[in-house]
């Protein structure tokens, strides 16, 4: 039976974190104003590092990655994006949206195939979509139950169906799509209002407008004994649904939230949530605020052994 945590993470120190003009288009979590970059820079770095140190504290297997400055990548910070791993060793490369995203491919792959090791993987590369338009944005686009073998999608410019369906043949996993919104906007990518646990399911349901669809992703969720944990499409904006759940030392779990979404949070979701889950919170208010993505984004999962 496959795992669905991992206690080893793979992580990208940014060098010029910054506002990116390319992903704003349809990342609408985005802002932007007038402080000057290397400051923006600096206050990314110092929450990057003590969230690489808060994991490892509780005994979380943190591979880091130094970002160099040339080309520039100032989305390098979410590696989750361009690549996910697998217990069978397979190493699947995903079409990336923006330019200058495509270059964080460029730039780390080699150093996430010494990671991993090179003996006896299988690398499915996607990446070459690009050339007909045709993204697919790994655990962005992608919320994998791994143990259950099933896939949730929520369709969008960056997270293309055709692809997403190839994924699933390709891997194994059976596909759940659905459109999410928020605030009339289709969210771009699925991890923004879902994250998937051993025992537990983050969910804001209110994003999945079409009725069938909700009660689809119900079912599929239910038929696998998941705990439903709801979130308000409030809570979203505040990246709630933007979280991972992770394996410590002596295998204990922990799910990683950031300190805004912690803040939105209620008594009776935290309640739910710590019965058999200790929560790991991280300040990572300016790389949210800035790159409009959160914790999840940050961790890379490394699932070959």
């Amino acid at each position: 039976m496959n795992k669905q945590i991992t206690n080893s993470i793979l992580m990208v120190r940014p060098i010029k974190f910054n506002f990116n003009e390319e992903t704003a288009v349809n990342n609408h979590y985005q802002h932007k104003n007038d402080i000057k970059v290397e400051e923006i820079q600096n206050k990314a770095l110092k929450e990057f590092d003590d969230f690489v140190n808060l994991l490892k504290q509780k005994g979380i297997n943190v591979h880091v990655i130094e970002d160099t400055p040339l080309p520039p990548t100032p989305d390098s910070i979410f590696p989750n994006n361009w690549f996910s791993t697998h217990e069978d060793k397979k190493l699947v490369i995903y079409p990336m949206f923006a330019k200058n995203r495509r270059m964080e491919i460029v730039k780390f792959k080699n150093k996430l195939i010494d990671i991993v090791g090179e003996k006896n993987i299988e690398i499915i590369d996607y990446s070459e979509k690009v050339k007909d338009m045709i993204f697919l944005e790994g655990t962005g686009s992608i919320v994998l139950d791994r143990t259950n073998k099933k896939a949730y999608c929520s369709l969008s410019p960056r997270s293309d169906k055709n692809l997403f369906l190839k994924f699933c043949n390709d891997l194994g996993y059976k596909p759940v799509t659905f459109t999410s919104y928020q605030d009339g906007n289709e969210i771009y990518h699925t991890n923004v209002m879902m994250g998937i646990g051993e025992s537990k399911a983050i969910i804001c349901l209110d994003c999945i407008e079409d009725i069938n669809e909700r009660k689809k992703v119900i079912d599929e969720l239910k038929e696998n004994n998941k705990e439903i944990i709801e979130i308000s499409l409030e809570q979203v904006k505040y990246f709630l649904g933007n979280v991972l759940e992770v394996e410590g030392k002596d295998s204990k779990r922990y799910i990683v939230i950031s300190k805004t979404a912690y803040n939105s949070m209620t008594k009776e979701q935290i309640k739910k949530i710590e019965k058999d889950t200790e929560i790991i919170c991280a300040d990572v208010s300016t790389i949210e605020y800035y790159g409009g993505g959160s914790v999840r984004c940050m961790l890379g999962e490394i699932f070959i052994k």
